[in-house]
């Protein structure tokens, strides 16, 4: 490369960023639009009670006076309402100018909701991507978070520089419901390890200890517990669970020392007695020499 052709684009523009547009100014619609913003993408907002979008409005969006006006402003439609009869309500007035545009949703849901929603969208000649949103409004924006997609792949690819801005966007398939189904699971995943956290935390601060003390070496067991985990998925998927870490057997009789030490310290124990019943259910179809991967078939089993 010559100095000059060096120089030159040095000085010349950047490209152009896509324009987009939110539907929903709820908390996290509002993250999202302020996110778009940040990364320079021109953004058209519009929400039921428009007195929200001052603001944005402020920062540079555009605050459409109609959906309709909203969708034909952006190629790319991001919907952020309550749920999906919100979705549907909200989008009624204004569905011919969808027409050959794509459509994000972002709103919570059922895999089930995900997979009737693409069939109204291709009613309507609509490109539809179903996604999930894994943080809180504060996470949006930082490449840390997660926002899971699956779905129509083109439009997951023809858009991914615009869905990045958002979070680290993550494809997870062409099937819609998967998003919504990592969803829920990640949800449970989040809810079982803070109410792990909370129940030893609170066994801990019994003798005195600060939760943030506790919490720097729970974290750090964490990642010992990862590794469990990936161990364990190995085994889910062979539908075999060899015991050579430690058995099903010796994780019931070390969770009684738990017990005792929440009892003793008034703490309740309503979840470690429901993880104790699922060791034991699976220990007595057979899994007591078998690892801790063993106790999804009782969970499989109602």
């Amino acid at each position: 490369m010559t100095t000059a052709t060096a120089a030159a684009a040095a000085t010349a523009p950047a490209p152009a960023r896509q324009a987009v547009t939110v539907l929903g100014l709820g908390s996290m619609g509002t993250a999202l639009a302020g996110a778009l913003l940040a990364a320079g993408h021109p953004t058209t907002v519009w929400n039921r009670t428009p007195e929200k979008a001052a603001p944005l409005v402020a920062r540079g969006a555009v605050l459409a006076g109609s959906v309709r006006e909203a969708i034909e402003a952006s190629p790319l439609v991001i919907s952020v309402v309550l749920d999906y009869p919100a979705l549907y309500s909200a989008l009624a007035p204004a569905l011919d100018a969808l027409k050959g545009r794509s459509l994000v949703n972002l709103s919570s849901g059922s895999p089930e909701q995900a997979s009737a929603a693409v069939e109204w969208a291709r009613r309507y000649d609509v490109d539809y991507l179903d996604g999930a949103i894994m943080t809180t409004p504060p996470g949006v924006g930082s490449s840390d978070v997660m926002f899971l997609f699956s779905g129509d792949r083109t439009v997951f690819d023809a858009h991914r520089s615009a869905l990045g801005s958002l979070g680290d966007p993550l494809y997870l398939g062409t099937e819609p419901g998967l998003a919504a189904l990592y969803d829920t699971a990640l949800l449970g995943l989040m809810w079982a390890t803070m109410t792990g956290w909370l129940h030893g935390t609170a066994v801990v601060t019994a003798e005195g200890t600060k939760a943030t003390d506790f919490t720097a070496v729970a974290t750090r067991w964490l990642g010992t517990v990862n590794n469990f985990i990936t161990r364990y998925a190995g085994q889910v998927d062979a539908g075999g669970y060899p015991g050579d870490d430690a058995t099903l057997d010796v994780q019931i009789a070390t969770i009684d020392h738990l017990l005792h030490a929440a009892e003793a310290r008034g703490v309740d124990n309503a979840l470690p007695l429901l993880l104790k019943s699922l060791m034991e259910r699976a220990a007595a179809a057979g899994h007591g020499s078998d690892s801790y991967g063993s106790v999804i078939e009782a969970l499989r089993t109602r």
